[in-house]
């Protein structure tokens, strides 16, 4: 019987672990998990629709509205109307939010650096390679229909 982790797992952990090392260093920041990851990506999408960054975050809307509320209480994010559209708010980032962009980031550096010490620069590069075409296998494969669901262990 093979001991060795099966791949899927050990990608599993490896993210589940650098997410709680980094919230270990965040701590101190006062928010959540959800929250920043939610600042996160809004950083990079300001101006989108609630639904939009929902699919984005690929959570529900509404647990995204609960916590959007919550940002725009501690002032970091705001709605503003859509121009065309009433029933619909445009998401941006407000100033105060920007200094917390800049501690997750380091923040993210110390812990990725933990993550890869002792492990070579070309190591590192084959790595992200390695990542980087697994993740554009799947996203390919994400687009075809699965078929009868057996597996194809060619």
């Amino acid at each position: 019987m093979n001991s060795q982790p099966t791949l899927g797992f050990l990608l599993h952990e490896v993210a589940r672990l650098l997410r709680k090392r980094f919230e270990q260093r965040a701590c101190n920041l006062g928010l959540t998990r959800s929250q920043w990851q939610t600042l996160a990506f809004l950083s990079k999408n300001e101006g989108i629709h609630q639904a939009g960054l929902a699919e984005i975050l690929e959570i529900e809307p509404i647990t995204l509205a609960r916590i959007l509320d919550k940002l725009a209480e501690y002032e970091l994010i705001e709605r503003r109307p859509h121009p065309t559209d009433r029933r619909m708010w445009l998401l941006y980032m407000r100033d105060k939010a920007r200094p917390l962009l800049s501690d997750m980031r380091e923040i993210g550096d110390a812990t990725r650096s933990e993550a890869l010490e002792d492990i070579s620069d070309a190591d590192r590069d084959h790595l992200v390679e390695i990542l980087t075409q697994m993740k554009k296998n799947l996203i390919q494969a994400c687009r075809t229909p699965v078929g009868d669901g057996k597996t194809d262990n060619g």
